[in-house]
């Protein structure tokens, strides 16, 4: 397995996170430039009804509603303080494996994380729709 060739590990690299920014609104004369979302941590994550929405790869924060004076690292840090690669305080290539691996750990219980919310989210809306039927069953309205 090459590490280079992960996905996982892909986006760790600034690089990769600059190629994401394809169509992306705000490219000159302002702060939120591909090249500071992606230094930021952000991938381009965009949608048909929100063409600026960004995700951090780490941490999994998704933002939108860029204006152009925002800054995205500032952007970062303020809704997001718990996330560990904004918090870097060198790049990525001249970590050591040791911290590597221990940064690669606290991105793996943010995805965790996440997914445990999705669940418990699609559960909740699951339930919230299994009571309503079972309401229109016992008040015989079928």
């Amino acid at each position: 397995m090459d590490p280079y060739q992960d996905k996982d590990t892909q986006m760790y690299f600034y690089e990769n996170r600059l190629k994401t920014f394809v169509g992306w609104p705000f490219n000159e004369g302002c702060c939120c430039t591909p090249e500071n979302m992606a230094k930021a941590g952000f991938i381009h994550t965009p949608s048909d009804n929100s063409p600026d929405t960004a995700t951090c790869f780490f941490c999994l924060k998704e933002l939108e509603g860029w204006e152009p004076e925002d800054d995205p690292i500032k952007e970062h840090k303020s809704h997001s303080s718990v996330c560990h690669f904004i918090k870097l305080k060198k790049k990525v290539e001249n970590l050591t494996v040791e911290e590597f691996l221990k940064l690669h750990k606290e991105k793996h219980k943010f995805m965790m994380g996440k997914r445990c919310k999705d669940a418990i989210a699609m559960y909740a809306e699951a339930a919230k729709l299994r009571r309503a039927e079972i309401v229109k069953t016992v008040m015989g309205e079928e």
